[in-house]
């Protein structure tokens, strides 16, 4: 059996679902400028045959499933998300190569290979978070990109933080060590350090369980925009969000 053949082997409905509030995918769908920010930042990684752990309403997929990529399987636990991109898929709204399926890591064969690994968002609701870039690696095929956005700086931990299901906020050095000896580094750096305001203050003062959709639009079109410019100023040592990539010699 292929390595195509083997990942569709057992079917969604076989599967079990795993209910997730997604309380902040809503909030922050809106938030374009923030996304196509990132997004700029690994399009040059995103190619060949591309696993999303974790792929929520779509929103990531519908960009970057393009260009240089063959095939996407936009992997989700949620029975009820899974339902709302295969709804995209059928209106055309998904890339045809895009292939929603449900499940997690351990639904993937362990002798499937894939070009691209992408986390957005997503590793910090996985409480084993160190076996999960295991497993994630050792789908890798050579050359292959393992991509991971996260939440940064633990001591930004807010009561939003808990409310959708967060087990950690990482920095560049916790995050880099988790991955497996094996994997080469090949980029490491913060994002949105004007943003950092934004979550200081959430953490230190208003304590809120989430921000509203004024102060999500707020920090999408003034706070990003501005960070855009002063990251790299900054050499990209600061910010709310953490990137890294790494490539499998």
């Amino acid at each position: 059996m292929s390595h195509e053949a083997a990942i569709g082997a057992r079917s969604n409905e076989q599967r079990a679902s795993i209910e997730y509030p997604g309380l902040e995918l809503k909030l922050f769908a809106e938030a374009h400028i923030w996304r196509a920010y990132w997004h700029s930042q690994i399009f040059p990684f995103v190619r060949g045959r591309v696993l999303e752990v974790g792929a929520g309403l779509g929103s990531n997929t519908q960009v970057l499933a393009q260009g240089q990529v063959e095939r996407w399987i936009a992997l989700e636990p949620d029975s009820q998300m899974l339902d709302h991109l295969m709804a995209l898929l059928r209106a055309g709204t998904l890339p045809d190569c895009c292939e929603p399926r449900l499940g997690t890591i351990g639904d993937i064969p362990p002798d499937a290979r894939f070009d691209t690994l992408l986390y957005a968002d997503v590793l910090e609701h996985i409480e084993q978070d160190r076996a999960e870039l295991m497993e994630a690696a050792a789908r890798l095929d050579r050359g292959g990109r393992l991509i991971v956005l996260g939440p940064a700086h633990q001591q930004l931990y807010s009561p939003f933080d808990a409310a959708i299901g967060h087990f950690r906020r990482y920095t560049l050095a916790n995050l880099v060590a988790l991955a497996p000896a094996d994997l080469q580094l090949v980029r490491a750096r913060y994002l949105d350090s004007v943003g950092m305001i934004a979550s200081a203050a959430n953490r230190l003062l208003l304590q809120a369980n989430a921000p509203s959709p004024a102060q999500v639009r707020f920090w999408d079109k003034a706070m990003v925009r501005l960070s855009r410019w002063v990251d790299p100023v900054l050499g990209f040592k600061v910010g709310k969000s953490v990137l890294v990539i790494w490539r499998k010699p």
